[in-house]
């Protein structure tokens, strides 16, 4: 089998432990990984923190670590059919989307690298004539970025370009779930020039989470995953006090109203639901649709469900590949049955698929009669749509808005207006009109609620990783009174 190891210090080392990675598609082994332990964590922050204090990271210009990090996209882009391989073959993200995502992510590495000189401090009008104040924005220390198996390489790039533009240094937790893509992109970090330990990547679960989030060289932690992980990492933070970032999901709306352009909408549905076999963040999970377009609108849906291709991930002709775990296959169909007994009916799917692998065909749950079904409050993490239906623009926001979550959402119709008013009430970080799932590397990406606080992408994420030095120049040549002298 294939062997993976840790990337620590400039240098590439086996872990404590092992554990096999399985592939997705087979549920058969396939890969040896290295898994860290609280030791493994110490020499990487260690060495994150000396990276950050020596002279070869911190003597080096804006400019230069610009450089650095245009060379870094550079690889990634040349690299980027291996690296999407990977992917597949760890997590059965369908090549198709793994090949289209990873093109894409040295673009937020080029992005952040003509950022890194443009981070600027500003001069202050202060009220006193003999003084002269200014702030520096100067790199917040070491980062501990922690991503899921999911969009893995996109979700790292998101942390590390603004991380590193800032000048700050990072240790990169990949998720034990598929990690082989981010273990592999360690060596085009080598292969870049950064210097030891600026850039720290290594494989581990819980016991490496909590080393890793409680250590007190971190200042930084940037993590995507769950509301349930992030709350372990909230606590952690208090032993450190790090600043944190969590982006952490979502049950996002997806409206559409009678007067949209249906087959578009039902496109952008379907991308958006099952797309990635339903394992995104931003995954429009809750359909709710006016009612006097309903049914039109989920006969398209059902048929385009049924029509999709199953397959090995690995082959361009698949459109719904395996689920990432078995336990996740498992923990989907449990919650489909608990909706299903509390009134949802089910219009296509809803069982996984027989066999090797751990597949599960696109689902449809009309939830109209079921307001208090689970699949309208949980996040499934998989190919499962919740239906409900509306017939005024008010009870369509009311309904957008019944939810602890506030990342994503959708809007689908021709009337401006409407559009306008919509974008007003919708509480969430994103809305995407007449389209859905767009990103960029110059648009900030992030929510509110149990979907985490904090952005990435865009100026705000590398301001994000600085802190502000007030600066105070006395310009008098007058001495100091004495201030024990009464005069």
């Amino acid at each position: 089998m294939d062997r993976f190891q840790h990337y620590i210090d400039g240098s590439f080392a086996d872990g404590t432990a092992t554990f096999e990675s399985l592939d997705p598609a087979t549920g058969a082994a396939w890969a040896v990984m290295p898994l860290a332990d609280a030791a493994d964590v110490d020499r990487a922050v260690t060495a994150a923190h000396r990276a950050f204090t020596s002279a070869a990271w911190a003597g080096m210009t804006a400019s230069a670590r610009g450089k650095l990090l245009m060379r870094l996209a550079d690889l990634v882009q040349a690299h980027a059919p291996r690296l999407a391989a990977l992917e597949t073959r760890d997590t059965g993200k369908i090549i198709r989307e793994t090949s289209a995502q990873i093109a894409y992510v040295a673009e937020y590495y080029r992005y952040y690298a003509g950022l890194a000189d443009k981070i600027e401090g500003s001069h202050l009008p202060i009220d006193k004539p003999d003084m002269e104040v200014w702030l520096r924005r100067e790199p917040v220390g070491v980062v501990a970025a922690i991503v899921p198996w999911n969009s893995q390489l996109f979700l790292s790039a998101v942390k590390l370009g603004p991380a590193l533009a800032a000048g700050c240094t990072v240790v990169l937790k990949a998720s034990e779930d598929g990690p082989a893509p981010l273990l592999q992109f360690a060596r085009l970090v080598h292969e870049a020039g950064f210097p030891p330990g600026v850039i720290n990547i290594l494989t581990g679960g819980p016991e490496a989470g909590r080393a890793l989030t409680s250590h007190p060289k971190v200042a930084h932690i940037a993590f995507t995953g769950g509301p349930d992980t992030a709350r372990h990492i909230v606590r952690a933070s208090a032993e450190n006090l790090a600043k944190t970032s969590l982006e952490l999901g979502g049950k996002s709306p997806f409206i559409v109203f009678e007067d949209a352009d249906l087959e578009s909408a039902a496109n952008a549905q379907v991308s958006g639901i099952f797309a990635a076999t339903g394992q995104s963040c931003v995954a429009g999970s809750r359909l709710l649709v006016q009612r006097s377009v309903k049914e039109a609108f989920l006969a398209r849906l059902k048929a385009k469900a049924e029509a999709a291709h199953i397959g090995a991930p690995d082959r361009m002709e698949t459109e719904i590949g395996p689920l990432c775990t078995a336990r996740q296959r498992d923990r989907i169909e449990a919650l489909i049955a608990q909706s299903l007994a509390a009134g949802a009916n089910l219009v296509t799917g809803g069982h996984a698929v027989s066999g090797a692998g751990f597949y599960f065909p696109p689902t449809i749950l009309d939830c109209t009669d079921a307001p208090d079904a689970p699949c309208l409050r949980q996040e499934f993490f998989g190919p499962v749509l919740s239906v409900v239906s509306f017939d005024t623009e008010e009870q369509a926001l009311e309904l957008a808005n019944e939810t602890e979550f506030g990342l994503a959402s959708g809007v689908f119709t021709r009337n401006l207006t409407r559009a306008h008013r919509m974008i007003r009430g919708i509480r969430a970080g994103i809305v995407w009109v007449n389209t859905y799932r767009a990103v960029s590397p110059i648009a900030p990406f992030g929510g509110h609620g149990l979907s985490g606080h904090g952005r990435e992408g865009g100026l705000a994420a590398a301001l994000d990783y600085t802190t502000i030095k007030t600066v105070w120049l006395r310009t008098s040549d007058d001495p100091i009174p004495d201030p024990f002298v009464m005069r």
